[in-house]
């Protein structure tokens, strides 16, 4: 018998003889033919997304770190020209002004936050003592100028006294001398000669009496009978006093000795009584004056930042009361001491327990031009940024 020959599989049956119901039919295995083909297990396989994507990733991350150093490295070597603080105030010339001389204050000529100019009346003080000085520092000059004239005709009167009584000395002599030989040839008695001989002493005492008078007159006018009244001591003392009494009534009108703005006026009033600026006494502080011209900014840099800071280098200055404006400006000097210096109390660094601190050192910068017209008061905050034309870049090449 031959032999029987496999059937063949049967083929699968298409979808639509699946059963109407709710559920699938269970799937039949798919028999593998002896001769189908076979795939190369040996050929390459294809590369997966998952190695391109960690690829990229390190790539990014290697060139994200270059970049920060890179940029770092740029902005440091690029870096270094500008130094500049926020802590930094606005400066102006202010002064508390008073007087030198002490009296009651009689008007006040100005009211707070008023504009003056140089010259212009702050208050005055009540100039009848002054007045009353001045008028008997002036009596006091006329009376030594009238004593030094009238030395001086004294010793003009001596002087002619000398020469009149020099005459007669003169006379004396001559007839005493005639006398003489008439008393040797007794034509006169001794009497007459003894008696001229008394008038000629006594002249010649007299002479001598008048002469010493004359000088100690000469001497009250310095040994010169010739020089003008001013150079007499006792005159300059005089029309010094005279001066001082002037000086002293012209100082009851006090006037601004700078433009700018008055301030601190509610403490003066009329009735006031001012103690000289001069005394030792003096509390009393008149009024305030703040100059609106005379503007600057005191920076105090650390200095550690003061390495390459000069006068002249430009300044962009901010002021915190306005933050839409800007100044320009230029230092004007560094201080050659730090801030601590003139302290009252210096600290001392003599203690086992010394703990270096940077210091500050002022930098006054002077004020050319703002972007608004703002008005600046004294004590107001800024923000500086000084140029100081240098980087990184110079100290890496050496420059």
């Amino acid at each position: 018998m031959a032999p029987a020959q496999a059937n063949p599989s049967p083929a699968p049956q298409p979808a639509s003889n699946a059963p109407a119901s709710g559920h699938a039919a269970p799937a039949q295995p798919v028999p593998i033919h002896p001769t189908a083909e076979r795939p190369d297990v040996t050929a390459p396989l294809p590369a997966h997304p998952r190695v391109h994507t960690k690829i990229l990733r390190r790539a990014l991350m290697l060139g994200g770190v270059v970049i920060v150093l890179g940029g770092t490295a740029v902005g440091y070597l690029s870096g270094g020209r500008y130094v500049g603080t926020d802590d930094a105030y606005v400066k102006a010339a202010q002064l508390n002004v008073t007087t030198d001389v002490s009296g009651m204050v009689k008007s006040v000529e100005v009211k707070e936050g008023q504009r003056v100019a140089a010259g212009d009346v702050l208050f005055r003080i009540d100039p009848e003592p002054f007045q009353i000085a001045l008028d008997n520092a002036k009596a006091t000059e006329l009376q030594a100028e009238m004593t030094v004239s009238s030395l001086k005709a004294d010793y003009r009167r001596a002087q002619q006294q000398v020469h009149a009584q020099q005459a007669l000395v003169d006379v004396a002599k001559t007839t005493l001398d005639s006398y003489e030989p008439l008393l040797r040839q007794r034509s006169i008695a001794r009497t007459q000669w003894d008696q001229q001989q008394a008038t000629y002493l006594s002249a010649l005492a007299t002479v001598n009496s008048l002469e010493q008078a004359a000088a100690a007159t000469l001497a009250r006018l310095n040994g010169n009978p010739d020089l003008p009244v001013d150079s007499f001591p006792d005159v300059m003392k005089a029309r010094a006093l005279v001066a001082e009494a002037q000086r002293q009534l012209d100082h009851t009108i006090v006037r601004a000795p700078f433009a700018g703005i008055v301030t601190a006026v509610s403490s003066l009033q009329p009735g006031t009584l001012i103690i000289s600026a001069m005394s030792a006494f003096s509390t009393t502080s008149a009024v305030g004056l703040v100059s609106d011209k005379n503007l600057w900014v005191e920076a105090h840099m650390k200095e550690t930042d003061l390495t390459l800071v000069h006068p002249g280098q430009p300044v962009d200055v901010k002021i915190d009361t306005y933050p839409d404006c800007s100044w320009r400006g230029s230092v004007n000097a560094v201080s050659p001491a730090s801030g601590g210096a003139f302290s009252p109390l210096p600290s001392e660094n003599i203690s086992g327990n010394w703990v270096k601190v940077v210091q500050r050192i002022p930098v006054r910068i002077n004020l050319d031009s703002g972007s608004c017209d703002a008005r600046l008061s004294t004590g107001m905050s800024a923000v500086v940024s000084i140029d100081t034309g240098h980087r990184h870049w110079d100290e890496f090449v050496g420059r």
